[in-house]
Order: C-alpha cells, then sequence, then structure tokens
C-alpha cells in the first residue's frame, strides 16, 4: 500500500535536476551535480532556508504562558503531537524529566536559578541523546524562564511539562 502511494506521488512531482530516477537510471535534465545558473552556492534561498531544512515551530512566549492559561493548553498539546510525528522518546524519559523540573522549582530561591540552569543542561543532553528534536522548544523556553529567574515562570515551565507529560499518556 504505501509502494503504491510513492508511485502516486512520485508521478505527481517533476523529475529532479541530477541524480538518478525511479528505476535506478539517471533522470532527465543533465548529470549529476550540475548547478546551471544558480550561482556559485546554490543561488537565491526561498523561504529563508535550505531546500528540505524544516524551520521548526515558533517559540513558545513566556509572558503569554504566564498569562493565559489556554495558550498553556494549546502549546502542551502541539509539542505532545510533534512528539508523536517526530519522536520516539519515552513516557519514563519524559516522567524523569518532569520530576527534574518539580525537584528545581522546588529548590530554595537562592539555588533555584542553578538548578534550572543544570536542568537545561539534562534536558539538551536528553534531546541529543534520544534524538527528541520535538522538545527543542522546550528547552528554548527554560532559557528564556531562566533568564527572567522569576517564581511565576518557573511554576508556569512546571505546569506546562505537567500537561505534557498528561497529555503523553
Amino acid at each position: 500500500m504505501a509502494e503504491e502511494q510513492q508511485q502516486r506521488n512520485a508521478g505527481n512531482r517533476a523529475p529532479r535536476e541530477g541524480g538518478r530516477g525511479p528505476q535506478g537510471g539517471p533522470r532527465a535534465g543533465g548529470e549529476r551535480g550540475e548547478r546551471g545558473d544558480r550561482g556559485e552556492r546554490g543561488g537565491e534561498r526561498r523561504g529563508g532556508g535550505e531546500r528540505g531544512r524544516f524551520e521548526g515551530p515558533p517559540e513558545i512566549e513566556l509572558d503569554k504562558l504566564i498569562g493565559d492559561s489556554l495558550y498553556l493548553d494549546n502549546q502542551a498539546h502541539a509539542i505532545v503531537s510533534r512528539m508523536r510525528d517526530m519522536d520516539s522518546g519515552t513516557k519514563s524519559q519524559l516522567r524523569r524529566l518532569y520530576s527534574a523540573v518539580r525537584r528545581a522549582v522546588r529548590a530554595p530561591e537562592g539555588e533555584r536559578q542553578h538548578e534550572f540552569v543544570m536542568l537545561r543542561a539534562r534536558l539538551a543532553y536528553t534531546i541529543a541523546r534520544h534524538g527528541l528534536r520535538s522538545l527543542d522548544q522546550l528547552e528554548k523556553l527554560l532559557l528564556q524562564v531562566t533568564r527572567k529567574n522569576d517564581i511565576r515562570g518557573y511554576e508556569r515551565f512546571k505546569d506546562l511539562f505537567e500537561a505534557i507529560v498528561a497529555y503523553n499518556e
């Protein structure tokens, strides 16, 4: 079934320049490596990025997260749906990270920012180690929260993480 769909989709696309065709023969349009008149480094960039490169979702706005519960809920849903589409992260990995978030929030005021800095390092490691690219947005938000160093931001980050864990069950 998937093979039939690929063949149908391949029939709808224009052939690429260079490379090989579907049956292994050369494609129409020239030899591999030809650049035509696009210039030295590939010519103009459309859409602000490389072809085929995923730009990612927009950043989560901390002030909106603090002030709007529905925004928090929508962001949690969006992250969970991206996790299901992109990643193979396990529920136990998320729960371990959530436990670390809860511990960091409960830390004494003088140590809280340091705990969140270390939490960001742990999150970055987990993202890189397990390929959890859908959590990149959380890492950026965690940086914002840590820089602001406000208890409401820390609490809302914890609430967002709790919602993510709940929706991922």
